[in-house]
């Protein structure tokens, strides 16, 4: 046998080899199989063991996690740092019908909800570089889970989340399917750096079915989500001192019975910098509701009522076809404590929030409102190229009071039907309106626009359907240093402007008159 001479170029060359072998081997090794450590997916085996034991494999080298087609029934799961769950094409983990298999977990993060929210498919605490992704479903079998009280808090308990992230940094949860929880869909607790992107979500098994909650987060990005919710769709939180900040929310197609975007209700330590761009609401595919209307409550809530701040929130390119009401910003005075033992909150504080470019169609007669307390308006609140089509309502009022409700948990129909179809401003201070556009496909006799005890306002180029019964476009009562320019297209109405004596320092030009 002749040998071969190794020369030094030929020595790097099979060592180069070598390494490459090595390389691929070790990426071969970074997947796990869950066959391979007995999983089945016939739909009937418990799995959850064996998930485990490919998760904690995992874990030792980080990779993925690989669930190859099949129905995987599960219980709890805990995903580990540097494991990526991947969910192929005709997989499913199916979550676990009794209630028993899911173990309370303890969050280390005091929030409300923490004595009775303890359960969850799949469970992540204090973990970083995790993730789930795939074009595979996670179906929490949610309907199994039977309410049989009424009672707070004893109607939340034993129901788990489908997915609970807490103190979690670096999370991505990927082009999966989501359905059926028996609880808020997704929790994200606490945590820091997460990607929300490309989910298929239907959730309307159970009460509380929340599309996802973003809850005392950072740095969140959350794009090209289609989902159907019973109850609230995108959710932004703050249920406990941990603020929410540093959020975006682009390129989704949502549906709720509820609020399709919402901020709040609990607002402990607040939000801010959020910003919601290019997406559509729409009514939900499923007639049949839990809670709220087929064609949902609202399209956007802003809500801050448990102390804490909202503040530099934009929002912009929105469609919204269906909801009550299409938009609603709230400052309440709720003011519940977080946990037990803790003190009341103060009121809040909110500014800094601009809306443009929204298409509103098929409203009902409620009306938008915008609107803070006495004791904390809200500030620097713009709005600006805004279509809205509702509804006429009859008998509404325009002198009756819209009691305040300050106390009280915050809804877009909390008001009833407003004396405004379009916007009705209470107190506020220095809020903008500009090139809105309102309609109505019935005879409507309520003004376009009240504003209530709010001081520094700006009209310009309002563009007002009304009809001969309407009183006027645009009232303004009890009221200070506003200024009302380029008013258009408010025929047949007699007068575009009505202004009580208590209103004092509004300049309108001839377009107003």
């Amino acid at each position: 046998m002749q040998l071969i001479p190794v020369t030094g170029k030929l020595f790097r060359v099979l060592c180069l080899c070598c390494l490459l072998m090595g390389y691929t081997a070790a990426v071969k090794a970074q997947w796990y199989d869950v066959t391979r450590y007995g999983a089945v997916g016939d739909s009937t085996t418990d799995n959850t063991k064996a998930i485990q034991k490919a998760i904690d494999a995992c874990a030792v080298t980080g990779g993925k996690v690989y669930f190859p087609a099949g129905k995987y029934l599960s219980a709890t799961i805990y995903l580990k740092s540097n494991v990526t769950l991947h969910i192929a094409a005709g997989a499913t983990i199916l979550g676990h019908t009794d209630t028993k298999q899911y173990p309370y977990q303890d969050a280390g993060i005091r929030f409300y909800g923490d004595e009775w929210a303890r359960q969850s498919l799949v469970f992540c605490k204090d973990q970083q570089n995790v993730g789930i992704e795939g074009s595979g479903t996670i179906d929490g079998q949610g309907a199994a889970f039977v309410i049989t009280t009424s009672k707070k808090p004893d109607r939340y308990r034993n129901r788990p989340y489908l997915l609970w992230f807490v103190n979690c940094k670096n999370v991505k949860v990927r082009n999966v399917t989501l359905r059926n929880s028996a609880f808020w869909m997704q929790h994200y607790l606490g945590c820091e750096f997460v990607w929300i992107e490309g989910l298929h979500i239907w959730n309307h098994s159970n009460k509380n079915n929340d599309m996802m909650d973003i809850d005392g987060c950072r740095n969140v990005h959350i794009s090209g989500i289609t989902g159907d919710s019973d109850d609230d769709g995108i959710t932004v939180k703050s249920t406990s001192p941990r603020i929410t900040e540093n959020v975006t929310i682009s390129d989704c197609i949502i549906s709720s019975h509820c609020n399709a975007l919402k901020l709040g209700t609990e607002s402990t330590g607040g939000f801010r910098n959020i910003v919601v761009s290019n997406c559509v609401i729409k009514p939900s595919a499923q007639l049949t509701t839990i809670y709220g209307k087929p064609a949902g409550n609202s399209g956007i809530s802003l809500e801050m009522v448990d102390g804490g701040i909202m503040e530099n929130i934009t929002i912009n390119n929105i469609v919204i076809n269906g909801p009550q009401v299409p938009l609603f910003i709230r400052l309440g005075n709720r003011a519940r404590p977080y946990m037990q033992g803790a003190p009341a909150p103060p009121p809040g504080r909110a500014r800094n929030i601009h809306l443009s470019d929204i298409t509103a169609t098929g409203a009902d007669e409620t009306g938008c409102s915008i609107s803070g307390i006495a004791k904390a308006p809200l500030e620097n609140v713009s709005l600006e190229h805004i279509y809205i089509e509702t509804k006429a309502a009859a008998n509404v009022s325009l002198h009756a009071p819209v009691v305040e409700k300050e106390t009280e948990y915050p809804e877009a129909t909390m008001f009833g039907s407003l004396p405004a179809y379009g916007f009705f401003i209470r107190y506020v201070k220095d809020v903008r309106l500009s090139d809105i556009t309102l309609r109505s496909p019935a005879a409507e006799t309520r003004p376009g626009i009240v504003v209530h005890n709010t001081t520094q306002f700006t009209l310009n180029g309002l563009d007002i359907q009304t009809s001969a019964a309407t009183p006027a476009a645009m009232y303004i009562s009890n009221s200070n240093n506003g200024v009302i320019t380029n008013s258009r297209n408010a025929y047949p109405v007699k007068r575009r402007l009505l202004q009580d004596d208590a209103s004092a320092n509004i300049k309108a030009d001839a377009t107003a008159q």
